[in-house]
């Protein structure tokens, strides 16, 4: 499994207070400013590293050493700086993921490698977290549907303005029963539930058309189109997701409408796959995507320093 391990984007600028429950963190007025900046690239190489030793410790008697291992590492500069910079710094930090693996332990269906890809994600996806710390998040599904700030999908589509494929999830018998007769043919469309919100920001549709782009010229002909997993979703779907098992992490970037999920190892059938892989990493490296393997699909995470070109990205497509 290929783990993201080089970006040179930054993100400056202190904490702020975190919102988790019991971990107050002091106010911005009562600690001296954090003028550290986080290196990404270290961050994400000391992330590997922490799942090389965590891998060796992801049995039940190891509980014990695998905390202690977790209190070490997180407390490094490398890792402690981005952590440090989410809202619920790196105390909170520490104690979600002490829990998530708490709760993860408890189910005897998980293996070991469901507990590392648990840390793994859970830690890379803190960059999101930091980057867009100051965003709220959409709390209930109608503010995902009603939300001025995202777009349909669906507008979109039948324009003609999107370079990539979606589809949602059925809701009726015969779309499900529909579903089911596509599964029969393996390389119609991926196995995967579909989007449960069709929506996303303007800059996230602007980045994901870029993507598909870039990927249909970089593929032979034939090869099927970017193909979008998950958009935006609320922190109520979320905690939906967690309960059915799923490693629903929160806070999550797709509950502040800047992620997506792209479906990757569908692509294999086509030897697109590793394409795709690259163009993504590529993207990392210039400081534009946090891109975090999970398998399946990789989440994909805007930066704040493409917000801006996207946008007017966005906006010159749609005055076509």
């Amino acid at each position: 499994m290929r783990v993201p391990s080089r970006s040179p984007g930054q993100q400056p600028g202190p904490a702020v207070a975190s919102t988790a429950p019991g971990h107050r963190r002091p106010s911005a007025a009562g600690r001296r400013p954090d003028t550290r900046v986080p290196d990404l690239a270290t961050y994400r190489t000391a992330v590997a590293e922490l799942l090389v030793e965590a891998g060796a410790l992801a049995d039940a008697p190891s509980t014990n050493a695998r905390q202690v291992l977790l209190d070490q590492r997180l407390r490094e500069p490398a890792i402690a700086t981005v952590l440090d910079a989410t809202p619920q710094g790196l105390i909170g930090a520490r104690e979600t993921l002490l829990l998530e693996l708490a709760r993860h332990q408890s189910d005897a269906h998980r293996t070991a490698r469901d507990l590392t890809a648990l840390i793994r994600i859970y830690l890379l996806t803190r960059i999101d977290v930091m980057w867009w710390r100051d965003t709220p998040a959409f709390l209930t599904d109608r503010q995902v549907d009603t939300s001025i700030d995202l777009v349909d999908l669906e507008w979109l589509r039948r324009r003609g303005l999107l370079a990539f494929r979606y589809q949602e999830q059925p809701t009726t018998l015969a779309g499900r029963g529909w579903r089911a007769v596509r599964r029969l043919l393996p390389d119609a469309t991926p196995r995967t539930a579909g989007l449960v919100f069709r929506r996303t920001r303007r800059e996230v549709v602007a980045l994901l058309n870029d993507i598909a782009r870039q990927f249909a010229l970089a593929t032979p002909q034939g090869t099927p189109p970017l193909w979008v997993t998950s958009m935006a979703r609320s922190a109520e779907h979320q905690y939906r997701l967690r309960r059915l098992g799923h490693p629903a992490t929160m806070p999550s970037g797709h509950c502040l409408g800047w992620a997506a999920d792209l479906e990757m190892a569908w692509f294999r059938r086509f030897g697109a796959r590793d394409t795709l892989a690259d163009l993504l990493l590529a993207r990392q490296a210039a400081g534009e995507i946090n891109v975090v393997d999970e398998g399946q699909t990789w989440h994909v995470c805007l930066a704040p320093a493409a917000r801006a070109r996207l946008r007017r990205a966005y906006e010159a497509e749609m005055s076509v």
